[in-house]
Formats: structure tokens, C-alpha cells, sequence
């Protein structure tokens, strides 16, 4: 086709240049702003294409209803990513996805077509889309904004550009926790105060001193970039985009070390958790004037409690977890509260 032809002709020009840039921080740091002004400046300088993909804009709205399907959610949007990415490596069209959820990909696609990076359907009983010119014929940067407050949620982005060899970069803008919430308080749709605070003490900053894969990274402090900081967003950009992630087989060495990475993130994530339940538990029995005898021998058997709970999990005995095999955060927090009412119900039978 026509429109095929006119894709390879413009592939065919060079090497393209191709990446992601997760941009991250707190619900109202004012990611998007930041998002908008790097978008239009990359595009006037640079005349780059630029993809900014706004989570909150694309997720469907069921999924803070429904906290269970949001990891699953977060894993279908990459692959709609994943589809854009490989019909512009491949010069071809962008075909949807057999099983999606319909309102997502809608709300996907359009954010492509509004940013100039696909235009209208090819055969819309297909559901083909074709790339426009600005996405195949110019380097291209997709903007992934959201929280990201989890390590593992960044490095899921970061080995889709190394299955394809694209640049890598992260953004962390850097907001107060009381900037944030009073920001969210303005907004319409504002989210609920605890769950901001929830995320301020989970969130888990870029470490390029502890992590490789994250030595592309930059903290930003303000959505309005001083001079300084935007020649070294420029910098980093750009070093992002001439430095390709290499390709890595798929092997067994691989998948050991992806495994360790996020074994240990699981276990950071569960440690700080159960260090706050056994903290509050603590102070709750403090409220109602246990004696401090007592309070001692809840304290040591809770802790026992916790040892042995990251010792179960880390280990794999299945001591506490044997009835079901899981590595789903919530479901171990869940069992941990079971153990810990049973602890409880020693100390305090009345209430429990």
C-alpha cells in the first residue's frame, strides 16, 4: 500500500532513534505540567516526535475501584507500548491487540493520534492503524508519566527498551509531600489524603549508585526547569537516545538476576510494611495502658513473628504461606495480619 511504502521509504534514511523516559514522582508534583513543557520544547528545538503517555489519562478509572486488577492493567498497557514500538521499528502498521480492555485502547490510541504518532484506522473492521510521518521519520521519545513508586514498576519499562535496544531514562520530579497534597486538595478529582501519604512513604527514588539500570537518571525539583537543569535534562535525553540499551538473550544467567532483583524488592517492600503493622500494633497496645511486662513479650513474640515471616518468604519454606504459593504482596500482608490477630487474641482474648 501506499502508506505502507511511504513508512519503509522513510525508515530507510537512517538508523532511527528511539526512547523511553519514565517520569515519576508523587501524585501532584506536577508531572504533567512538566510533561506538556518538555514535550513542546523537544518538539521546537530538538524536532523530535514526542509520545507523552499519561497513565491517569489512559487507565480506566475501574481500576482505583478494583486495587486487584491494577497490576494486570498496568502489564496490558506496556503491551500496547510494546505494539506501537515494534510497527515503528518494523515499519509497518499497528494492529490491536486481540484481547484488550476496549476503553483502554481507545483512550491509547487517541492519545497517539492527538500527539501526531498514528493517524485514523486503515481498515477499521482490522483495527489497523498506520504511523503518520513525524512517528518514522523522526528520533522519537516516549514519555511515560505516572507515580512509579515502586523500583520493580520502573524496571518493567526498562527491559522493554532492552528486548528492542532503545534509549533508556528516568525523571524523578522531586515535590514536598505538603506541596503535593495541598495541590490535590484543588483538584477536582482529588485523591484520598492517605493514599498520598501511603505513597510518600513507599516511594522508591532512582538509585543509579545501587542500581546499573538506572544510571540514567535525573531529579528535578521544579516543574519550571531553571537553565541549569534543563541543559542537563537535555544531556541526559540525548545520551539516552545515542546510547541504546544493549540487547540481551534471553538465558537462564538473565532470568536469575531479573528474578534477584525483584525477589529483594518484594522483601524490601514486605519488611517496611510489617515493621509498620507490628509498630502500630505496639502503640494501640500502649493506648490501652498494657503493663510493660506485657508489652515486652507482645513486642518480642511479634518480632519473632516478622523474623520469620521475611525468613519464610525469603527462603521459600512456606512455613506461613504454604497454603498458597504467592508472591502477591497483599496476600502476604493479609496472612501476616491473620498470624498477628492470633498473637493477639492471647493478650487481649475480649477484644478478639
Amino acid at each position: 500500500m501506499k502508506t505502507s511504502e511511504h513508512v519503509r521509504g522513510a525508515r530507510s534514511e537512517g538508523p532511527r532513534k528511539l526512547g523511553l523516559c519514565v517520569l515519576c514522582g508523587l501524585p501532584a508534583a506536577g508531572k504533567s505540567t512538566f510533561a506538556r513543557i518538555l514535550s513542546h520544547r523537544l518538539r521546537q528545538e530538538r524536532r523530535w516526535a514526542v509520545g507523552v503517555i499519561a497513565y491517569d489519562d489512559v487507565m480506566p478509572d475501574a481500576f482505583i475501584k478494583e486495587p486487584s486488577q491494577w497490576k494486570l492493567l498496568r502489564q496490558e498497557l506496556l503491551k500496547y507500548l510494546e505494539g506501537f514500538l515494534t510497527a515503528v521499528i518494523n515499519g509497518c502498521q499497528m494492529s490491536a491487540p486481540p484481547n484488550r480492555t476496549e476503553a483502554m485502547w481507545e483512550d491509547f490510541i487517541t492519545c497517539l493520534k492527538d500527539q501526531d504518532l498514528v493517524s485514523s484506522a486503515a481498515h477499521e473492521a482490522q483495527s489497523c492503524y498506520f504511523l503518520t510521518k513525524t512517528a518514522v521519520s523522526r528520533p522519537l521519545l516516549l514519555v511515560l508519566d505516572d507515580n512509579f513508586y515502586y523500583q520493580s514498576m520502573r524496571y518493567e519499562v526498562y527491559q522493554l527498551a532492552r528486548k528492542y535496544s532503545l534509549g533508556f531514562c528516568q525523571l524523578f520530579l522531586d515535590c514536598p509531600l505538603e506541596t503535593c497534597l495541598q495541590r490535590n486538595s484543588q483538584r477536582p478529582r482529588a485523591l484520598p489524603t492517605q493514599t498520598i501519604h501511603l505513597m510518600g512513604s513507599k516511594i522508591e527514588k532512582p538509585n543509579p549508585e545501587k542500581n546499573t539500570w538506572e544510571h540514567n537518571s535525573l531529579t528535578i525539583q521544579s516543574a519550571m526547569c531553571s537553565s541549569e537543569a534543563s541543559l542537563k535534562l537535555t544531556d541526559l535525553l540525548l545520551t539516552a537516545l545515542e546510547n541504546p540499551v544493549k540487547y540481551v538473550e534471553d538465558n537462564m544467567e538473565q532470568k536469575e538476576t531479573d528474578r534477584i532483583i525483584c525477589s529483594a524488592n518484594i522483601l524490601h517492600q514486605v519488611d517496611q510494611t510489617l515493621r509498620r503493622i507490628v509498630s502500630q500494633t505496639m502503640k494501640e497496645a500502649k493506648d490501652k495502658q498494657v503493663l510493660p511486662y506485657t508489652l515486652k513479650l507482645l513486642a518480642e513474640e511479634l518480632n519473632k513473628l516478622k523474623a520469620e515471616f521475611l525468613a519464610d518468604l525469603r527462603q521459600g519454606n512456606k512455613k506461613y504461606l504454604c497454603c498458597q504459593q504467592t508472591t502477591d504482596i497483599p496476600d502476604i500482608i493479609s496472612f501476616f495480619h491473620y498470624e498477628k490477630d492470633n498473637v493477639l487474641k492471647k493478650y487481649f482474648p475480649k477484644q478478639h
